[in-house]
């Protein structure tokens, strides 16, 4: 067994950052993330690793530094929050053009706007459907547990760099606030320049003896060889819609209903499941744990079975259009969502299912 901790979210993700061999994280505070900085910033995971913590005068300039970064082929990292997020949707996509490896992690607070600093799930449109400009996508990690905050952060390093692309961990602001029991894994020891260069043969690395001529860009004046681009980027997300996807069933096997929900509504519709069961009511609960890749075919043989689903979300409803592009009209789907930073209780879910889907 691993070290044991008892630590919040917030923490538990900076930690398995130093863990994971991160080469340099580089941020700015917003509520509800502060506390992945200020972990790293007391850590001192300079004198532990080697690893660079820097706070940045923006969120713009953060993921410009992380473009920087992997672009020498480093383990760089980022955490922020919605709006915080939202500035930075042009250098995601620079990234994502120029075929980087990094990990960008978002802990949702509600909006639009500034909103509130409570917890949401509105932006699972920004993350899945590619916030920022043109036809790119990242793998989308939806955390339930602060146990997957910190194991969600080593496996997104190994998928950045199987497909160098950006890697986006989006968890919100009750699963960054609470603290449960964490396992945590072995440490990764920070690669050497020589792996960096062994491993990324497509890095700038600057070394004078070792030069290395590419150029970092996603630019391409000649339709031709943009059109290039990206159809290798469209084969590229074909890959991790075959091999990716990740979810996990509760109680479907003999299921009438069906809630689907990510994250931290997970959570409370696992409660609401043995509610609804207490109550002589058949319901199980499908929860995606990758966004993108979305479980589309999974998702789909489960939900055929059933009379109804209810898709739970924090938000006014954004995964159940993926949901419903899953079945088509095979099967009622409604949504059940709470906003403002209000996190919804197991009984409310059970009132709607019986409302919305039994009753409707």
């Amino acid at each position: 067994m691993g070290e044991l901790r008892l630590m919040k979210g917030n923490e538990a993700i900076a930690e398995a950052a130093i863990r994971a061999g991160c080469d340099g994280y580089f941020g700015y505070p917003i509520t509800p993330q502060s506390e992945v900085m200020e972990y790293l910033m007391a850590e001192k995971p300079h004198e532990r690793t080697g690893m660079v913590v820097l706070q940045a005068e923006s969120e713009v300039a953060s993921i410009n530094m992380l473009y920087g970064g992997a672009g020498t082929g480093k383990k760089v990292m980022t955490s922020s929050s919605s709006p915080g997020i939202s500035l930075m949707q042009e250098g995601i996509s620079y990234m994502a053009g120029a075929e980087l490896p990094a990990v960008v992690v978002n802990v949702v607070r509600g909006g639009p706007g500034l909103g509130t600093i409570q917890p949401s799930q509105a932006d699972y449109f920004q993350a899945v459907k590619g916030g920022g400009h043109g036809d790119y996508k990242m793998i989308v990690y939806a955390p339930a547990s602060v146990q997957e905050m910190s194991d969600h952060v080593k496996l997104a390093f190994d998928k950045a760099f199987q497909y160098r692309t950006p890697v986006m961990i989006l968890s919100d602001g009750a699963i960054g606030q609470m603290m449960e029991k964490v396992e945590l894994f072995d440490p990764i020891p920070r690669r050497t320049d020589e792996e960096v260069i062994a491993a990324c043969p497509w890095a700038s690395t600057g070394r004078p003896k070792t030069r290395n001529h590419n150029i970092i860009t996603s630019l391409d004046l000649d339709p031709a060889g943009q059109e290039k681009v990206n159809l290798k980027l469209q084969e590229k997300y074909r890959m991790m819609e075959q091999n990716e996807v990740m979810y996990e069933e509760i109680m479907t096997g003999d299921a009438e209903y069906l809630f689907v929900a990510f994250g931290l509504s997970a959570r409370i519709c696992q409660k609401a499941t043995d509610i609804a069961r207490a109550k002589g009511i058949k319901v199980g609960l499908f929860r995606p744990i990758t966004l993108f890749p979305f479980p589309t075919l999974q998702i789909a043989a489960t939900g055929s079975r059933v009379k109804g689903i209810l898709v739970v979300e924090m938000n006014a409803g954004q995964m159940i259009e993926d949901v419903r592009l899953s079945l088509g009209c095979k099967v009622k789907i409604e949504h059940f969502g709470r906003f403002g930073g209000i996190i919804p209780s197991p009984d409310e879910v059970v009132k709607a299912l019986e409302q919305k889907i039994i009753g409707g």
